[in-house]
């Protein structure tokens, strides 16, 4: 019996497919894959909706390529049939050399130059980001420990703050570090993510687009509360930001007297460490 073109039937199958699923994949899946809340979670949106695209011609050619051999490479019913020895088609492997190649470089190079336009993409850059936005950034300390979060803004008098509150549209320098074990501050809104290492500072970047509500938590297993570090922050006008930091330094003035002088890391007494 004469045989169909299989590679030939196969090819358009999957590029038909292709054409189809990428525009699906890139408006109805990427917009689920981060929320926009900052400069740094729309990019890794558009870097997530950019593997997703690259990464569905790849899936539908394996997902295809099964269902075609079961429907028409199968073994008839009752049948003890070898296939013919295939001994390799240079044409394939170079192909398949050539391609994936390609991909794993370009796919490289793309990764390493949105990191790097987006300072650190809205990842701990440890103390000496190879990045650094320009133009005026306010910086605000986290300090990790068990088991909360606080904040520390050092240009206001170095108050500390249970409750994390930022300025819309403001660029914002966070030092994130810890008084006892590893924590990791994670805030999945505004698209950052740092871990709190003791006597480490941990340098992230991130610019809130708009006035909302965001929760933070910790993303590291730090002892038997480490899910109850967890609290919801605001993202406010330039005007409600400076009312509230103002009222913090004025409530807490008494505790920010007693407090060591701000530094980039802490070293508490063995006792706190031990929480």
């Amino acid at each position: 019996m004469s045989e169909p073109n299989h590679a030939r039937r196969f090819a358009a199958i999957w590029l038909v497919s292709t054409v189809i699923a990428m525009p699906l994949v890139i408006i109805l899946i990427g917009p689920l894959l981060a929320p926009i809340g900052s400069d740094q979670s729309s990019a890794q949106r558009v870097d997530m909706t950019v593997l997703a695209a690259i990464a569905t011609p790849i899936v539908l050619l394996v997902m295809l390529y099964l269902l075609y051999s079961v429907i028409y490479f199968r073994q008839p019913a009752g049948g003890m049939l070898e296939g013919p020895a295939v001994r390799g088609d240079s044409r394939v492997q170079t192909t398949w050399i050539v391609v994936t190649s390609a991909l794993v470089l370009g796919v490289a190079v793309f990764g390493t130059v949105r990191l790097e336009a987006g300072y650190g993409a809205g990842a701990g850059s440890g103390p000496s980001p190879l990045t650094v936005p320009s133009g005026s950034k306010l910086p605000v300390q986290v300090i990790g420990q068990q088991w909360k979060f606080t904040f520390r803004y050092p240009t206001y008098g170095g108050v500390e703050t249970p409750h994390l509150e930022l300025p819309v549209n403001q660029m914002v320098e966070f030092h994130v570090t810890s008084l006892d074990v590893i924590h990791s501050f994670w805030v999945r809104q505004l698209g950052i993510k740092a871990d709190a290492n003791p006597d480490v500072d941990n340098i992230v970047f991130v610019k809130p687009t708009r006035e909302m509500t965001f929760e933070l938590r910790c993303a590291e297993l730090c002892g038997i509360w480490h899910g109850e570090m967890f609290d919801h922050g605001h993202v406010v006008s330039a005007s409600a930001f400076s009312a509230w930091i103002h009222e913090q330094q004025r409530k807490f003035a008494p505790t920010t007297k007693v407090l060591p002088p701000y530094s980039t890391t802490y070293l508490p007494e063995p006792t706190r460490r031990g929480g």
